[in-house]
């Protein structure tokens, strides 16, 4: 039995077969009422001769696990491929939308010919899909995920409901997962390492001050806090539980600021405040890095 595509990225090629459709205005054929949505979509899969098929050199994913590709191409030769790959016709063949994976996978098994639902969309759509399809992979940590939200929002001009839309998840999942970005480099660095978990990372981002913030996250690193315990410790910190207390926290522009300029020095920049007044924090651990964070500075 076949398997779907996955919500979001199933519901926005429906979408855009939609726009398609409205845009070349395919009077003549008659509208279908009840035939079911998933039926339309697969109705294109055909067999798609695998060296006619080539990577997006855009695809936002570039590491893929030999051991899991393995897996996944003694799964092929058993069972055949579950998932068809999604392609876009191209001038000189078809270029892989959805499904690259599988795609390396398949030419692991020796396969000669894959299943694909063959597709025509600019140039922007592959680019959304291409980055929606990345951010429904189930190794994807938090920071990840925000990032890629992010870029949606900033890239595609998209609110948090159309994104969520996108994805297939709550306007409040996009909007918490968007709200850790608030935190500061560090913290967020030990979020993405794994070592503070989501759920810890949304109570931290409370926290509008560096240095408190920064030893709760190692205080759960270290001492293996549950997400109730930090809960419990930060509440006491903000005086017990007010709805109407609003803690001021970072703006996303002034953390892409802090993120840029740490790039630029290539060391670790810190901020306690919000766009109006604050400090900002850099780090050097030694007279050489001293010497070379002046220069990049007075450049």
């Amino acid at each position: 039995m076949k398997r779907g595509l996955g919500r979001g990225l199933d519901s926005l090629l429906r979408a855009y077969d939609e726009e398609l459709d409205t845009n070349k205005k395919t009077s003549e054929k008659p509208e279908t009422t009840n035939k079911n949505k998933d039926e339309q979509l697969n109705s294109g899969v055909q067999k798609v001769d695998i060296k006619k098929i080539y990577a997006n050199p855009n695809q936002p994913r570039k590491k893929f696990d030999k051991e899991s590709l393995n897996e996944l191409a003694e799964s092929i030769k058993l069972h055949g491929l579950i998932q068809p790959l999604v392609l876009n016709k191209m001038p000189d063949g078809y270029m892989i939308i959805a499904g690259e994976r599988r795609y390396r996978a398949c030419k692991i098994a020796g396969l000669t010919q894959v299943e694909a639902i063959v597709k025509e969309y600019s140039t922007k759509q592959v680019a959304e899909i291409s980055i929606i399809e990345n951010l429904q992979r189930e190794d994807l940590n938090p920071v990840e995920l925000a990032k890629g939200i992010k870029r949606l929002m900033d890239e595609f001009g998209l609110t948090q409901e159309k994104v969520a839309e996108r994805l297939g998840k709550s306007r409040s999942a996009v909007a918490n997962s968007l709200r850790i970005l608030s935190l500061y480099p560090e913290v967020l660095e030990l979020v993405e390492n794994g070592n503070v978990s989501f759920g810890h990372a949304k109570i931290l981002a409370s926290i509008a001050d560096y240095a408190t913030q920064l030893m709760f996250a190692k205080k759960v690193a270290q001492d293996k806090l549950t997400v109730r315990d930090l809960e419990k410790e930060v509440e006491i910190l903000l005086g017990g539980k007010k709805k109407d207390k609003k803690v001021k926290t970072p703006s996303h522009e002034l953390m892409d600021f802090v993120n840029n300029l740490q790039k630029r020095l290539g060391t670790k920049v810190s901020i306690i405040g919000n766009d109006k007044k604050g400090r900002i924090y850099i780090d050097y651990y030694s007279q050489d890095d001293l010497d070379r964070i002046y220069d990049a500075v007075l450049r």
